[in-house]
């Protein structure tokens, strides 16, 4: 069987050259009689491969040496909690919310103190990303929350929200490492790492020194205090060993590749394919503002149930899989992250084209 295009938002296709490579280590990692799945995350192999991983991400992302990288588990939802619980030193913060992350991000931050929602763009379907350059920041947030690019809706913020000088956290987990970031302008940046980076169970966190303390909420669990995590360089307990060297194998793919420079110039060229039929389609309709889209997902839309679900199935026959718009916004969607080829966009859009002719 040949492979498909994958299509998905997450877990979502990795590139080829990395799982090759895995596939040829899995019994036998460099001559040390094992797979990685088998290893002990204290053995000095072991603690080679993640300390590997953290250097290449900082050469990648050019992360400041007063910004520690923890590799951690619970996905980006744990983030939600872990967040206020670490910061929240005033019980205040501010959220935008520019979709269903951002908003349960937004819930969960409520349970720990005042979490005010100082922007939104739920008034049409979350299909832009507001006016963040004048913001009623609260004078004691703690932090104001984005969730930087929206995997369900497919926006992606173009310039950072004026925060007035406070912490900006940034869930990046849809756009990690898609294209060069300022780490500098942020107090953190998480993200989950199955849709760009690496396979399910891995969150990554990239958190300024400053905001990593013992004065965290009352009640705040061990596990979920940075300041574990920091002073234990990511070995507190055993983490998710073999994803983490999925992800540093794709770290170095990156690096190959270009860096993020020629990553970002790869992404626009495959988003410009599939936006510039969109926009000439008759039948096929992007569902987000231009000036808001995403250069990772693209939500489609036909106008029509019934159509959109034809579509899906014979897509899926044609090879082109995982299609189908997130349940709350129905339709089409296509995540294409750095590991999508453009022959799988151009193949998509080819489909797209005959489809239209058909129907």
């Amino acid at each position: 069987m040949s492979r498909v295009y994958n299509f998905s938002a997450g877990p979502a296709v990795l590139p080829e050259e990395v799982l090759r490579e895995a596939a040829d280590e899995m019994l036998d990692y460099r001559g040390s009689g094992m797979s990685v799945m088998e290893m002990s995350h204290r053995s000095k192999t072991y603690d080679n491969i993640i300390k590997e991983a953290e250097k290449d991400l900082r050469d990648l992302m050019g992360i400041p040496d007063n910004y520690k990288v923890l590799f951690l588990q619970g996905g980006a939802s744990q983030q939600f909690a872990m967040i206020p619980m670490n910061l929240m030193k005033n019980r205040v913060a501010d959220y935008i919310v520019t979709g269903q992350w951002a908003k349960k991000a937004w819930q969960e931050a409520k349970l720990f103190g005042t979490a005010n929602k100082i922007a939104s763009s739920e008034d049409r379907t979350f299909s832009y990303i507001p006016d963040c350059s004048d913001l009623p920041i609260s004078e004691n947030a703690d932090y104001v929350y984005i969730c930087e690019n929206n995997t369900i809706y497919g926006t992606k913020y173009k310039t950072l929200p004026d925060t007035k000088g406070k912490t900006l956290v940034a869930d990046v987990s849809s756009c990690f490492l898609s294209e060069p970031v300022d780490v500098t302008k942020y107090g953190v940046i998480y993200g989950g790492v199955q849709k760009n980076i690496g396979p399910a169970g891995v969150v990554i966190v990239i958190i300024r020194e400053d905001l990593i303390t013992e004065d965290v909420l009352p009640g705040t669990p061990t596990m979920l205090r940075y300041k574990t995590h920091a002073d234990a360089d990511s070995l507190y307990n055993t983490p998710p060993a073999y994803g983490i060297y999925i992800c540093g194998k794709v770290f170095k793919w990156i690096r190959s590749m270009g860096g993020l420079s020629a990553m970002k110039e790869r992404n626009e060229k495959k988003a410009q394919i599939l936006y510039d039929f969109l926009d000439s389609s008759a039948l096929f309709q992007g569902t987000v503002e231009k000036n808001s889209r995403s250069l990772m997902n693209v939500p489609f839309v036909t106008g029509n149930e019934e159509l959109d679900a034809k579509f899906v199935k014979e897509a899926a026959e044609a090879g082109l899989v995982s299609l189908k718009g997130h349940r709350t916004v129905g339709g089409m969607r296509a995540s294409i992250y750095n590991a999508m080829p453009v022959e799988g966009v151009e193949a998509l859009v080819k489909f797209m084209k005959e489809f239209e002719a058909n129907n």
